[in-house]
């Protein structure tokens, strides 16, 4: 064995020696892509252009500060980039004020919160067995360590939000912040019944449309934008673009706080490139057929509900309006670790969830979280997503000791069918 394979080779053109050990890497995770099922309901497929957007020459430019206001020079590019995200952002959402720059939908709601809280003020969140997020207020993130939390939960009965009890929790605790937003929620969110709470008891109203921001630009989902002071959101998951984070809405005095707690409050200079990369998914989603993609993400998974019901598994809240679902496990007899572990040995890549209530820890769950974004780019339609349902259910009841036959047949059939709908 060569002690020297994994090094690059000399160059011998003049050119750079390409990185084998890296580059190797990267074809593997392309091959991963393509020959699995992409099912985590937080990842998608970028097009050819936000990929050249987010790998262009502005990964070169520093440029702290905000168009006009940079503290460095040459500079006059990469504003107007900046100003055409802007632009193309506010017209998909009808928002007049934006922020481009969060690296991600976490450093999003930490500039939220920095710019309008003070710390030990308190907020109001889902709780994250009930469906929320990490930045909504879980003891082990800043918003939980930073901030005091009061948790709403879903109807125990239902599965779903009950805004008598958010309103019953917000009139107990008067927050200063109320949380609109969901990690693992299947249902539509009502942000104007959220707004009658906040006007209440005098809170700001933030809504977290890190998942659902795709299926409000094709509007199929309502828009939190008329009800909420401030919306955050990632721009991957439903959108479809480059993993990152914006920040949003139509209150002009709010945006100077937050633009102050993005720059120079908690980031240094922006990344130009994926900035120049989100431009380029706005446009994508302002687009006729992004609409239709919209559709066939929510039905795709509606279909797998169904299907994976019909095989015995019980579905949160009996069903989906949106891109994912949970699966709760435990009439199964398995926890999320188990199922994910079962699922990624044929090429079936999902996330541990926790369902409501879960007796489990959080590494381990009771459930798992199932979304349709990135098979819905590769063409899945209603009747591909049975078709997995099918494979999901064979997967699970497939046991860990299972002969390496049986999992290699079904593998191949996972593999096949990716294959039937090519990468974008």
């Amino acid at each position: 064995m060569d002690p020297h394979a994994d090094r690059p080779a000399p160059a011998e053109t003049g050119e750079a020696p390409r990185d084998r050990a890296l580059f190797d890497l990267l074809d593997a995770e392309a091959e991963r892509q393509r020959d699995g099922l992409e099912l985590i309901a937080s990842e998608n497929f970028v097009s050819d252009a936000v990929r050249e957007a987010t790998g262009s020459v502005l990964t070169n430019k520093y440029a702290e500060g905000y168009p006009g206001r940079r503290y460095y020079g040459g500079c006059e590019v990469v504003d107007e980039v900046e100003r055409l995200a802007q632009r193309r952002l506010n017209d998909l959402f009808g928002s007049t004020w934006c922020n481009v720059q969060p690296h991600s939908g976490s450093s999003a709601n930490m500039a939220v919160f920095r710019a309008l809280l003070k710390p030990g003020d308190l907020v109001m969140g889902m709780d994250l067995d009930q469906g929320g997020h990490l930045t909504h207020g879980s003891p082990v993130n800043f918003s939980g360590q930073d901030y005091r939390i009061v948790g709403y939960p879903v109807d125990p009965e239902t599965e779903r939000l009950d805004m008598d009890t958010v309103r019953e929790l917000a009139r107990e605790h008067r927050p200063k912040m109320i949380i609109a937003g969901a990690s693992a929620y299947s249902r539509i969110l009502d942000f104007e019944a959220f707004r009658s709470v906040a006007d209440e008891v005098g809170a700001l109203l933030v809504a977290d449309v890190a998942h659902i921001a795709g299926l409000i630009a094709a509007e199929l989902h309502p828009n939190p934008v008329p009800h909420a002071h401030v919306v955050t959101s990632t721009t991957h998951k439903t959108l479809r673009g480059p993993r990152s984070g914006v920040i949003f809405g139509r209150d002009a005095e709010l945006g100077k706080k937050i633009d102050r707690a993005v720059f120079p409050g908690q980031q240094g200079g922006p990344l130009m490139h994926v900035v120049a990369a989100k431009a380029v998914a706005f446009l994508e989603a302002a687009q006729p057929d992004f609409r239709t993609y919209a559709r066939r993400v929510i039905d795709g998974a509606q279909a797998l509900a169904t299907s994976l019901s019909e095989h015995g598994l019980r579905i949160v809240s009996g069903g989906t309006d949106n891109h994912c679902f949970v699966v709760d496990l435990r009439p199964s007899g398995m926890t999320g670790k188990t199922a994910d572990a079962r699922l990624g040995r044929v090429g079936i890549t999902v996330s541990k969830s926790m369902v409501p209530n879960d007796p489990e820890k959080p590494w381990v769950t009771s459930g798992i979280r199932l979304g349709t974004p990135a098979l819905a780019t590769r063409g899945f339609g209603p009747v591909a997503m049975r078709e997995v349902g099918d494979l999901i259910a064979e997967a699970l009841r497939t046991p860990d000791e299972a002969p390496e036959a049986e999992v290699a047949s079904l593998r191949e059939r996972v593999r096949t069918l990716a294959r039937r709908h090519p990468m974008p």
